[in-house]
């Protein structure tokens, strides 16, 4: 369906009927911006700060830090391995082993000063601002690391029934991780949201967490680096994740696929120079590849976009949440969650309980409500999951 304001209102377009009237709300708000061009509402859209999650957004000349995210370049990052499929059976305990010795969950976890890993993006930037030199110390002791909510790693079976990715047709043992730039990100997003929401006083109520900072000015700029920045950073700890656990295995990477799905890039839409923000929302340009999970017991997708000029290149970031933590904690027991897991074959190290498969939409809903916008060139199941440790 189409939306377009009688009152200066940016048109966007929504796909599917799965999101709630909030997020519907927000993209709203958001497109009531001065400086919104047009937007677009993922099917796994969910109400989120500012801009919802699912939502895309451009924007003439200007950055929304809270349109980006707090979790600054979170990302999808895919390793095929050259290990037998078997192995997620016959050697389940040697996978799981690899996921709790080389993997770090939680909010605020970081390795001790001698255990650092080491990395090339630590010596990028950092003295750009005094903002990203006060968080260097926190970036580094979290390199490498996951953090709570919705962030795992995992290892599953990828099922690409036809030869591409330079791979022949088959079933393979890959490992998938989700995560982004852990505190310093959230801390860089919320520094430049209060600065923007600073800025603009005049803002009404609803669209405060909406301000925005203009590129050409010193704290746009700023914010931009750090943003690309953290960008790096995100990519670095995934890198590091997938060396760690690939080479506890004794194994090697046949094939590797990431992109990331909290971030601002400027690109050109209907002639125009703007600045697309996806919070929630994987880039789906034409021929771009990306991972799209669905959650911890539910299958999730390669991807293959098919350029859609209405959604902005865009597709969704996952299933999407149909409630929020809270309801879940309130709505279901972790004894329904292990029958739901076990029907899966799902074996789980971790997790907590508002992260359940039924507390997501059905990723067979979203991703046929989005069938202009990617295609699918292979399917990951789940198999063995770790996930912060939650109640």
């Amino acid at each position: 369906m189409s939306h377009e304001s009688e009152i200066r209102r940016a048109p966007y377009r929504q796909w599917g009927d799965l999101a709630d009237e909030i997020s519907i709300q927000q993209m709203e708000n958001a497109c009531e911006l001065p400086i919104s061009v047009k937007g677009a509402l993922m099917p796994d859209a969910h109400s989120g700060y500012g801009l919802p999650i699912g939502g895309v957004l451009a924007t003439e000349g200007a950055v929304i830090p809270y349109a980006v995210g707090m979790d600054i370049a979170c990302r999808m990052c895919l390793t095929v391995i050259d290990r037998p499929v078997s192995d997620l059976e016959d050697k389940e305990d040697e996978l799981r082993d690899a996921l709790v010795r080389e993997t770090l969950f939680g909010t605020g976890a970081g390795f001790r000063k001698g255990q650092k890993l080491k990395h090339e993006v630590m010596d990028e930037g950092w003295d750009h601002s005094q903002v990203l030199r006060n968080l260097k110390d926190k970036a580094w002791a979290q390199l490498g690391t996951s953090g709570s909510g919705n962030h795992f790693a995992e290892f599953g079976e990828l099922t690409l029934p036809e030869d591409d990715l330079g791979l022949e047709a088959g079933t393979y043992l890959a490992l998938l991780s989700h995560s982004g730039s852990r505190g310093t990100g959230a801390q860089i997003a919320q520094h430049y949201s209060k600065l923007a929401a600073d800025l603009h006083p005049e803002l009404p109520k609803h669209l405060t967490s909406l301000a925005w900072l203009d590129l050409d000015s010193e704290a746009g700029q700023e914010y931009w680096h750090a943003m690309e920045l953290m960008g790096r950073y995100a990519a670095a700890n995934h890198e590091l994740i997938h060396r760690k656990v690939v080479g506890h295995l004794g194994a090697e990477s046949i094939f590797n696929l990431e992109n990331h799905h909290n971030f601002a890039w400027r690109e050109v839409h209907d002639g125009k120079d703007v600045v697309v923000h996806r919070k929630g929302a994987t880039p789906a340009g034409d021929g771009d590849l990306g991972i799209i999970p669905g959650s911890m017991a539910t299958p999730g997708y390669v991807v293959r976009g098919k350029g859609h000029p209405e959604s902005l290149n865009s597709a969704s970031h996952g299933a999407g949440r149909a409630m929020s933590r809270k309801a879940a904690f309130k709505a279901f027991t972790w004894e329904e969650g292990r029958e739901f897991l076990a029907r899966k074959r799902v074996n789980l190290i971790s997790a907590g309980l508002d992260e359940v498969p039924m507390a997501y939409k059905d990723i067979e809903a979203v991703m046929e409500a989005q069938d202009d916008l990617v295609a699918r060139v292979a399917r990951f199941d789940p198999r063995l999951v770790r996930m912060n440790q939650g109640r």
